[in-house]
């Protein structure tokens, strides 16, 4: 019990999917309106950062733009749909 092996016995470790999901990954910048402060920046990251197949999520509240970097092409309605919830607007693609 937690171990990386696998019950045959051959290792297997995170570092190899990382590699794998950054070098296939697809950074997107998405322009949303309503951002004011750092609540919205936490609550945005927080919000498209739990959706499958989001690695990481980068909020430019000045410039009203969000860079969402996924595992292959973006649901772009999921993403809509977790701005939404969080209470702001995305507008489309920057």
């Amino acid at each position: 019990m937690g171990s990386c092996c696998t019950p045959d016995n051959s290792c297997s470790t995170s570092a190899d999917t990382t590699a794998v999901a950054i070098a296939e990954s697809t950074v997107t910048v998405y322009a949303v309106s309503g951002m004011t402060c750092g609540h919205c920046k936490s609550a945005i990251t927080r919000s498209v950062g739990a959706l499958d197949g989001v690695i990481s999520v980068d909020v430019d509240v000045a410039g009203g733009l969000v860079t969402v970097t996924t595992g292959g092409e973006p649901d772009d309605a999921a993403i809509t749909a977790a701005v939404d919830d969080a209470g702001y607007g995305l507008t489309g693609r920057a």
